[in-house]
């Protein structure tokens, strides 16, 4: 990567610095780092935006992964924390267009590498005989799905997805810590991602 220049200020040579550490090493304690520097305010911008703590929550954790996981794109023209709050806010924005649409699946939307989006659709506005029976044709393949996570992953999941429960009743019912929770829930959704990708053709 290249070295960081004189235009980026301590604070952003710094985040470089860890953004190096992370990539070459592989080292943890640098990720949870640049976590610890910018959640807070990651997730205030995102609850302007959608002015939901459970979706800015969400977001949030979202915002982090996919940055995570471009960390190799990142070049220090410019300080990590403006690329950083570009990627949460274009997830965002994606998350508030999909939202307008009337459909609702267990996890809103999956996305794919390519950008390509999964859904369960798993309620309809006007249900009629037929639509009941996808509906509950869909409920069983999902379950199906589900039933395929570690079951510490599969009990977050049907809290979270199923019993429509927030991170805070999820962590008094499971008598975790509310971060525990999150970091949990959010690899319970790749897994769940992961498979979703894999039974792409059969859903």
């Amino acid at each position: 990567m290249e070295i960081a220049g004189d235009n980026l200020s301590e604070k952003a040579k710094h985040d470089y610095k860890l953004v190096q550490r992370a990539l070459s090493m592989g080292d943890q304690k640098a990720y949870a780092e640049l976590v610890a520097r910018y959640r807070e305010s990651v997730f205030y911008m995102l609850l302007k935006m959608v002015n939901n703590k459970d979706d800015a929550e969400d977001l949030t954790i979202e915002a982090f992964g996919k940055a995570f996981k471009r960390l190799h794109q990142y070049t220090p023209n410019f300080a990590f924390s403006t690329w950083l709050f570009k990627i949460a806010t274009n997830n965002c924005v994606d998350f508030l267009r999909k939202k307008r649409k009337d459909t609702l699946s267990i996890d809103r939307t999956f996305e794919d590498d390519e950008g390509g989006e999964m859904m369960m659709d798993i309620r309809s506005d006007m249900p009629d005989p037929e639509e009941n029976v996808m509906k509950k044709q869909k409920l069983l393949m999902l379950r199906d799905i589900v039933d395929k996570l570690k079951p510490r992953y599969r009990t977050l999941i049907e809290l979270r997805y199923f019993e429509e429960l927030s991170y805070e009743e999820i962590s008094q019912r499971l008598e975790l810590p509310l971060g525990t929770v999150k970091a949990q829930l959010f690899r319970a959704r790749e897994f769940l991602y992961q498979i979703m990708k894999n039974m792409q053709g059969k859903l």
